[in-house]
């Protein structure tokens, strides 16, 4: 999921003018649409890249997937990779 300039520049044009005046409920309404949706995006961007992060054992050089460590240092008892999105 992308966000558009456009729907950026949108949002920043909502938090300048909400400096200036009080927003009408329309306004408000569609400034939190438009910041969940950039949420979202930065989220799955996240994702994606963390989908493509390995960590590396020191001794044998293995590179696992971040979500494949996790997974095993939650079977064996030990703190895994500290990462959370919801």
């Amino acid at each position: 999921m992308a966000i558009t300039q456009e729907k950026i520049s949108r949002i920043n044009e909502l938090a300048h003018a909400s400096k200036e005046r009080a927003l009408t409920p329309e306004e408000k309404e569609e400034q939190a649409a438009l910041r969940q949706e950039y949420i979202a995006a930065v989220r799955a961007s996240l994702r994606g890249q963390l989908d493509h992060t390995y960590v590396i054992d020191p001794k044998t050089g293995k590179k696992t997937p971040v979500r494949e460590a996790n997974a095993a240092a939650r079977r064996t008892g030990r703190p895994g990779v500290k990462i959370k999105l919801k």
